[in-house]
């Protein structure tokens, strides 16, 4: 699996990118704008629904990827709790940058001690680029913006806080892309595996949810009806086209690959989400470009 990628694979996985950006800002919402937790929690749900939905017309994965699903299904539950704290402490352009930068570095780092897999040279470096480049943007970051809806801890600074919540993130995210990237090849079925996963852990969190914020979720069903339909989708697609993506190359690979996700994600940020972007970010920016160009040629 040493070999280049598919120029398909790659294509695939830069919309899985671009969807994967959508719904992280459909989460998130305005700086200022309300609690993200249940923008969170109705994009969650409506990825268990459409899995809920579509999982009767495909194939049962195979019995060996079970303990993946299983295990995948918690670690995910724990990735969308940390993530709303991410969100709740800071800006987009902050936490998302540095999550989505650090984790496939983690995998890279870790994923050939676990499974054997090697990358070549120039997916070493491809995969370098892209992470130096993501995390160029922190570096790049100025204060970060509290929201209106989450006081600043007295003893963890606002900047701080989010930060910690997005390694936290980071190293969740590693995680399951590691469990996924072994689990989905064993599952002879890619689609039916990554929904299965959607419907578990999205049954829980939105269970969870509802226990204290159903009025909120409620509330915000109304407001914004096409939240739960349009981010279930995205995020179900997104995840999906990776998953089955890690059948036709390295995991650590294309885990680096989707995190081209930060150029859809600034400029989501910038022009809907209306947080500052500057000379440097864009310049980070120019650097990841340079890393994906250099996956497909790899």
């Amino acid at each position: 699996m040493s070999a280049g990628i598919p120029g398909y694979v790659i294509l695939a996985v830069l919309g899985a990118a671009l969807l994967h950006a959508t719904w992280n800002a459909l989460a998130k919402g305005r700086a200022g704008q309300g609690d993200p937790l249940p923008s969170t929690i109705l994009v969650v749900a409506g990825g268990a629904l459409a899995s809920a939905l579509l999982l009767p017309f495909m194939p049962a994965p195979a019995a060996a990827s079970w303990p993946f699903i299983a295990a995948s299904s918690v670690s995910q539950v724990a990735y969308y709790l940390l993530l709303i704290e991410a969100y709740r402490s800071g800006d987009m352009s902050h936490a998302y940058p540095l999550m989505r930068g650090s984790a496939p570095l983690l995998v890279a780092l870790l994923n050939g001690f676990l499974t054997g897999e090697r990358l070549s040279g120039a997916q070493w470096l491809a995969v370098c680029l892209i992470c130096g480049g993501v995390l160029a943007m922190v570096a790049a970051r100025g204060p970060v913006t509290q929201p209106a809806s989450q006081p600043a801890s007295p003893l963890i600074p606002s900047q701080r806080r989010a930060t910690l919540f997005a390694l936290a993130t980071a190293c969740v995210i590693a995680l399951y892309t590691m469990i996924d990237g072994a689990g989905v090849r064993r599952s002879g079925a890619p689609a039916a595996y990554t929904m299965w996963i959607f419907l578990l852990n999205g049954t829980a969190v939105t269970a969870w949810a509802a226990r204290t914020h159903w009025r909120a979720l409620l509330r915000l069903v109304g407001a914004r009806p096409l939240l739960l339909p349009i981010g279930g989708v995205s995020t179900l697609g997104s995840y999906g086209i990776a998953l089955w993506a890690m059948t036709l190359a390295p995991v650590a690979a294309i885990a680096a690959l989707r995190e081209t996700s930060i150029l859809f994600a600034t400029a989501i940020a910038a022009l809907v989400l209306r947080e500052r972007v500057g000379r440097a970010r864009l310049l980070a920016v120019a650097l990841i470009a340079c890393g994906a160009v250099a996956m497909r040629l790899a």
